[in-house]
């Protein structure tokens, strides 16, 4: 695989990863009146707007992306049911999903390090979109805490 289209598949594993966990999350907070529960929504929709745009950009390159894995899918549902019984505190669902950018913008950052004299400027500027807009997210979340 060329490093365009692992990044790409890269982040938009990401994305999807992120839309199917918040999806939990929110489902998760329903009917309670955490106040992180309208920034949560507005990273749904912000992960969503990703993911469109980087299906349509997949299919349109041919590439055939792989979706997250099922035990990927399975372990975040339990981790995130669970995490709520425990504690639903917009402080802990704060911290809980700022863990989870932060690995994000981690491994990002080492593929944008690691492709950025190879992929083209395109896909370049779109990997650090991704990435601000992880980290903006992160800056959101930490008022919260």
């Amino acid at each position: 695989m060329n490093e365009n289209n692992e990044l790409l598949e890269y982040m938009y594993q990401d994305a999807e990863m992120a839309i199917y966990s918040l999806n939990i999350l929110l489902k998760e907070l329903d009917g309670k009146d955490n106040k992180i529960i309208k920034v949560i929504e507005d990273i749904f929709k912000n992960y969503e707007k990703y993911y469109k745009d980087l299906k349509k950009q997949l299919k349109k390159e041919k590439i055939n992306a792989k979706g997250s894995s099922i035990i990927a899918k399975i372990g975040s549902n339990i981790g995130i049911k669970k995490d709520i019984i425990i504690d639903n505190s917009d402080a802990r669902i704060a911290d809980m999903l700022i863990k989870g950018l932060t690995m994000g913008t981690i491994e990002m950052e080492k593929k944008i390090s690691k492709y950025n004299k190879t992929i083209d400027k395109k896909n370049l500027k779109q990997a650090e979109e991704f990435l601000e807009f992880q980290q903006k997210t992160i800056e959101k979340l930490k008022k919260f805490l």
